[in-house]
């Protein structure tokens, strides 16, 4: 089990239940979206922060470490479960916002599922009483924690300085015995200043030069039929060239043999952790590169090989295969090293 003590850093916060908007992708209806989706789009820079990378720290807490930090009032607590909210309801850490993951992401008129801009996610984090000194604690259900991931990723990006997740998610909570509710506590918006952290994502133009190079190692979290392109999901299917398949999964306790103990939202150690990833070739002197489906995987893999394993010099590809599978990019089908293959668009 990872569990790193926090940093209580302001006071805690409050629910209420925001849903993604059929804008967002995932066909939930304009109905269930907040004025603060509805924001416009600011121009790029305007009125945007730009921080260097490096502010935020990032820390997977235990249930019981979790409950003391929603205790001390010094944290604000996100719950993103995906919506509908009804599990929300039906019981929360206590102080905890329903702001589902579904919320932060949607099309950006040329792809689906892209991370909003800086305005829009500070429009939204606003609404949910959360400012830029916050410090924010993150969970989502025990079927995984790629939700939890997304959104502390994307937390960082917006340069909120100290973020945390649940280890085993609300479900490694609830088995702990530790405090939930039904109440909806209330709380005012705040304000959040539009931020950008640059350099944490590298973008396919910077991504291309870099493929096939010794000393950069492309790594892929996606289930082995979609890395083989086997599974036939997208216009094209398979996996960037020698990119290195490491599924999700293989850093949690999703696939532990004691039924007890499997749980998708909960990380192995970090010794087990970082002994797959030397086995596989990823090693801290190389530039490593993680890309999956959407980036929910991604961010996963992200957040443990930058933050928990410090690794220098990591950075995720939003776009990861819904971008790179609509671009002229060759791809590789089949297993690791597999040869590229010109693009058939």
């Amino acid at each position: 089990m990872v569990s790193l003590r926090p940093l209580l850093a302001r006071r805690l916060l409050l629910p209420v239940a925001i849903g993604a908007a059929a804008a967002t992708g995932f066909g939930f209806g304009a109905a269930s979206i907040t004025q603060a989706l509805a924001a416009p789009t600011a121009a790029a820079g305007a009125g945007v922060s730009t921080l260097a990378p490096g502010g935020t720290s990032f820390q997977v807490l235990s249930p019981e470490e979790a409950a003391a930090a929603a205790r001390s009032g010094r944290w604000k607590v996100l719950d993103v479960r995906p919506v509908p909210p009804l599990s929300y309801a039906g019981g929360h850490v206590p102080g905890a916002v329903h702001l589902s993951e579904q919320a932060f992401r949607g099309p950006n008129g040329q792809l689906p599922f892209q991370i909003w801009s800086p305005a829009k996610l500070a429009s939204l984090l606003s609404q949910a009483g959360i400012s830029n000194r916050d410090s924010v604690l993150v969970y989502s259900d025990g079927n995984d924690v790629l939700g939890a991931a997304l959104v502390s990723y994307i937390l960082e990006k917006s340069g909120v300085s100290k973020v945390a997740i649940v280890d085993g998610g609300i479900s490694g909570y609830k088995a702990a015995a530790q405090p939930t509710t039904k109440a909806f506590p209330t709380f005012t918006a705040s304000s959040f200043r539009p931020t950008t952290v640059k350099g944490l994502a590298i973008p396919l133009s910077e991504l291309v030069p870099l493929i096939g190079k010794s000393d950069v190692v492309i790594v892929d979290p996606r289930p082995k039929a979609q890395f083989e392109g086997t599974d036939q999901t997208f216009i094209r299917n398979g996996h960037i060239p020698g990119a290195k398949n490491i599924p999700w999964q293989s850093f949690t306790e999703a696939n532990n043999a004691d039924e007890a103990k499997k749980n998708a939202h909960k990380l192995k150690s970090l010794d087990d952790i970082r002994a797959l990833l030397v086995s596989r070739g990823v090693t801290p002197d190389k530039t490593v590169i993680v890309s999956c489906s959407t980036g929910r995987e991604a961010s996963l893999q992200y957040l443990t090989l930058k933050h928990l394993l410090k690794y220098p010099k990591v950075r995720i590809y939003e776009g990861s295969w819904t971008e790179y599978s609509a671009s002229k990019q060759p791809i590789a089908v089949g297993p690791e090293g597999s040869p590229a293959q010109p693009s058939s668009l």
